[in-house]
């Protein structure tokens, strides 16, 4: 009786625990899983599935680095396999393209636009580029995707010139 008390003790603490994390990062959580679609239906899922992962991972999680680094770094790496997944069994879905209530203010179309540009790139780009836009240094993008600073300095050099190839065409 004395373990069962134990354990529900435990799992409370880590429920607890978990919850705290998830509320504090939801929106890191959420940017993540919105950079890799624009679907809300999608990025819901997409956020489902980090969460799962999050859990399933937490009460291994050995504090060697920042929660923040380590949430960043689980939601990318479940962004990335399900994008992964997803253009392997891709299809083609038939849609009219019209909006008759859309924005077209012209912040709004270079948004679009860039944001067009941006999931255009490679799985591991993109992860760099978000990190990049979320104001984090360049240590704190390599700790996240683990490569070096100086390796993230280059990607990021590279991936801005392909992006102004991508406005030339």
């Amino acid at each position: 009786m004395g373990e069962n008390l134990f354990y529900r003790t435990t799992m409370t603490a880590l429920e607890t625990a978990f919850t705290q994390a998830v509320a504090k990062h939801k929106s890191t959580i959420y940017t993540v899983c919105y950079m890799f679609s624009q679907d809300a239906d999608e990025v819901d899922d997409l956020f489902q599935e980090v969460l799962v992962n999050l859990w399933n991972g937490f009460e291994g999680f050995e504090h060697r680095s920042d929660i923040k680094t380590w949430i960043y770094r689980v939601a990318l790496n479940t962004c990335i396999s399900i994008d992964r997944k997803k253009r392997r069994n891709e299809t083609v879905r038939l849609t009219m393209d019209i909006d008759l209530f859309e924005d077209r203010d012209e912040d709004t179309q270079q948004v679009d636009m860039l944001h067009k540009r941006i999931s255009l790139l490679k799985p591991f780009d993109r992860a760099i580029v978000l990190l990049w836009l979320e104001d984090l240094s360049y240590e704190e993008i390599a700790q996240i995707v683990g490569i070096s600073a100086k390796n993230v300095s280059v990607r990021l050099y590279r991936i801005k010139e392909q992006l102004k190839q991508m406005s030339n065409n």
